[in-house]
């Protein structure tokens, strides 16, 4: 499906419950952990008799996948493929996943912690180090040019914070990878999303759960940063004299929420300080107050997002809560573009408030949504003839944005939307910028009834692997979801059932096809 190469490096004995071991293709040796040890422990042993002919056709097809790759190989592959030797196996390996025409494959068990030496050996032994990669491309934030940074700790200083963590022996922890140069603790860097510089007070090197204090960082290193101010997810840090903007993170839209409120009122403050530090931490993670219940609204990525995230809470911040059922993320759009005035006039002794406005709304413009990705809102200035002066134009904008808000059809927020104002007058003593802020909101109430708002629904890509005997259920249940069949496979004698459905219908849906059958997998 991806259009990888991918080549086993091990074969797994036994599986399931009766996972224990692995064979290496390379080595031929077969290696089994012991239970009692969580992983800690393992031993080589003899390749098991009902193996020997599985291993021999996949030792077959890993040579001749690295004797495709490498000429040098080929011919000793053609004169007799014994004389291939495991460390040229293993350079081989090393340059096709690093070039990656080949993805090896491997096997281990997260429960008992079975393979993680052999995944940690392959990792040092096949992926790529800073040296082996191209520079990391980045822009400078000054110029908007193209720059490149070599991992060369001779070089600028520039690195990307990739995680925030907290600690609750350090504190905030921010995670980040140097990609040049050299960072001294107690040093300062340049954050260019704020564009101030942060103090590096220290810099520790991880080790699961616990810190090393080290004095330096150099190019190609991993480390934490602590005693900063502000630094968030997807930040570059770089040397002040050498501003450079690295890889950003786009990050998508929540399409799941949940109502979270306190057990009782000692948990109040709690809860709030939890909540702010996951949101930190998690930038898909959004949290909001909703204005006309007051309940405070989780959104995020999936319902076992939102389950971590509550769990986290109890876990680790102590926080109980009580949680309501999971909302749906609607929004609402516009299909049409209408023509407006909105004169707002109000007079109750002295002075008043006066303005008007004409405009047109409706959809954006495809071509700005496509060039705008990520927001919702475009403004258009068509005034002439000083009809409303300029210093009112941001009112009137702020105006518009904060109704977008609450759409007018069932209160979700307005995505998509295009502003044009192209008229209006204005009043010497009685306008000023609320009164146009305040004329732009009542605006939009007005005009938006007028443009065929409608409702646009979260939907969900479903593929659903099941037996044939289960497929007219499994179809059947989707169909009742409202969902929309795009097509059916047939992979490794299973039926792949592909759909379009709803989210809000799939609340509980794994259960719901537990209860189906026994053996369906969803992705």
């Amino acid at each position: 499906m991806l259009g990888a190469k991918a080549v086993p490096l091990q074969l797994p004995i036994g599986a399931e419950d009766s996972f224990k071991g692995v064979v290496d293709l390379i080595t031929l040796k077969a290696i089994v952990w012991d239970d009692t040890t969580l992983g800690m422990t393992y031993k080589e042993v003899p390749i098991p008799d009902d193996m020997k002919e599985d291993v021999a056709e996949w030792r077959q097809h890993l040579i001749e996948a690295v004797a495709d790759y490498d000429d040098k190989l080929l011919e000793k592959f053609f004169d007799d493929p014994n004389t291939i030797t495991e460390e040229e196996v293993h350079e081989a390996i090393r340059k096709a996943t690093i070039d990656i025409s080949i993805i090896p494959m491997m096997c281990g068990s997260s429960f008992k912690n079975k393979g993680v030496q052999t995944a940690l050996d392959a990792i040092c032994r096949y992926l790529p180090g800073p040296l082996d990669i191209e520079a990391v491309d980045g822009i400078n934030p000054d110029t908007g040019e193209a720059v490149k940074r070599n991992a060369d700790a001779k070089g600028p200083f520039a690195a990307l914070a990739f995680k925030i963590m907290t600690d609750p022996f350090v504190g905030r922890l921010a995670f980040f990878r140097a990609y040049s140069g050299r960072l001294d603790s107690g040093s300062y860097v340049l954050n260019t999303r704020t564009g101030k510089n942060e103090r590096i007070s220290r810099i520790m090197q991880m080790h699961a759960n616990k810190q090393n204090p080290v004095d330096f960082i150099e190019a190609g290193d991993i480390g934490a940063a602590v005693g900063f101010k502000d630094i968030k997810t997807g930040d570059t840090l770089c040397d002040e004299k050498h501003p450079v903007v690295l890889e950003s993170m786009n990050f998508p839209e929540p399409v799941i929420s949940v109502a979270v409120e306190p057990k009782t009122q000692a948990d109040v403050d709690k809860m709030g300080m939890a909540i702010a530090k996951l949101v930190e931490e998690d930038p898909t993670l959004r949290v909001r107050t909703d204005e006309e219940t007051g309940q405070t609204i989780l959104s995020g990525m999936g319902e076992l997002h939102l389950e971590i995230i509550i769990d986290r809470m109890r876990r680790e911040f102590k926080v109980e809560v009580n949680q309501g059922a999971p909302m749906v993320a609607y929004k609402e759009a516009f299909q049409t573009n209408v023509e407006h005035r909105e004169v707002l006039k109000k007079q109750s002794g002295g002075r008043g408030k006066f303005a008007d406005i004409q405009f047109e709304m409706g959809p954006a413009d495809e071509e700005w949504v496509k060039e705008n990705e990520g927001k919702s809102f475009q403004f258009v200035n068509d005034l002439h003839g000083g009809s409303i002066p300029k210093e009112f134009l941001p009112a009137i904008q702020k105006g518009f944005e904060q109704a977008m808000v609450n759409g007018v059809l069932a209160a979700y927020p307005v995505v998509s939307m295009k502003i044009r104002v192209f008229d209006g007058s204005y009043h010497d003593v009685d306008s000023d910028a609320m009164s146009f802020e305040l004329c732009a909101r009542q605006a939009f109430r007005e005009a938006g009834r007028k443009a065929k708002p409608v409702l646009l629904e979260p939907i969900m890509k479903v593929e659903v692997t099941t037996p044939d005997q289960y497929m007219g259920d499994v179809t059947g249940d989707l169909n009742r979801r409202r969902g929309l069949l795009e097509g059916m496979d047939n992979r490794a004698g299973a039926q792949i059932i592909r759909a379009k459905v709803p989210l809000s219908e799939m609340f509980g849906y794994v259960t719901q096809l537990r209860s189906l059958s026994s053996v369906v997998q969803v992705m």
